[in-house]
C-alpha cells in the first residue's frame, strides 16, 4: 500500500494492482469469465451425448458434432486467454470485437445444430431407446447452449458498445470496462 494525495485531501491508502486474474480483486475478469463456464459444461455434455451414439451413421449427426466440438474448444481457448489475461498481452487485437463475432457465429451456428439435432431425433432412432433419450438430451442441451451464446452475444454487443461505462472508467479499463 503507498499513500495517494489529491489537491490538498487527506492521504489514502491505495491498493497495488493484483499480479494475477487469480486473485479474487480482479472483478473484471470474472465478469468476462463468467458466461463461458456454463457454455463448457452445457457444450461438453452436447458432444458427448451425441457421440455415444453411433452418429456416424446419420450425416446430420456429424454436422452436430462438428459445431459442438468446434464451439467448445474456440470457447476454452478463449477461457484460457482471458484466465490467464494474455487479452492484454495482445491490446492491438480489438477484444469487445473478437468476442462480439465470435458469439454472433456461434449462436448461428448452434441454432442450426439445434434444429439438425432436434429434427433428427425420431427419424434416427426408435422411441424410448437409449440413443433415443441421449440424442433427446443432446437437443434439449443444445437449446440451452444456443440460449447462452445469445445472452453472450447480447452482453459482448453492450461491451462492444460500450454501455454502462463513461469516459473515464473507459480510460482506466483501456477500453474493456
Amino acid at each position: 500500500m503507498r499513500n495517494v494525495s489529491c489537491r490538498g485531501r487527506p492521504m489514502v491508502k491505495a491498493r497495488k494492482p493484483p499480479l494475477c486474474g487469480l486473485q479474487p480483486e480482479c472483478w473484471g475478469l470474472w465478469e468476462t469469465l463468467a458466461p463461458s463456464h456454463p457454455l463448457q459444461v452445457l457444450g461438453l455434455l452436447v458432444w458427448a451425448l451425441i457421440a455415444d451414439t453411433p452418429y456416424h451413421l446419420y450425416p446430420s449427426y456429424g454436422w452436430v458434432m462438428f459445431v459442438a466440438v468446434f464451439l467448445w474448444l474456440v470457447t476454452i481457448v478463449f477461457f484460457v486467454l482471458y484466465l490467464f489475461q494474455l487479452h492484454m498481452k495482445l491490446y492491438m487485437v480489438p477484444w469487445p470485437l473478437v468476442l462480439m463475432v465470435f458469439n454472433v457465429g456461434a449462436t448461428v451456428l448452434y441454432i442450426t445444430a439445434f434444429i439438425t439435432c432436434s429434427a433428427s431425433v425420431e427419424p434416427t432412432s426408435l422411441k424410448g431407446s437409449r440413443p433415443y433419450n441421449q440424442r433427446a438430451a443432446a437437443s434439449f442441451f443444445s437449446c440451452l447452449v444456443m440460449i447462452a451464446y445469445g445472452v453472450s452475444t447480447f452482453l459482448s454487443f453492450q461491451a462492444w458498445r460500450g454501455v454502462g461505462s463513461n469516459a473515464a472508467t473507459s480510460q482506466m479499463a483501456g477500453g474493456y470496462a
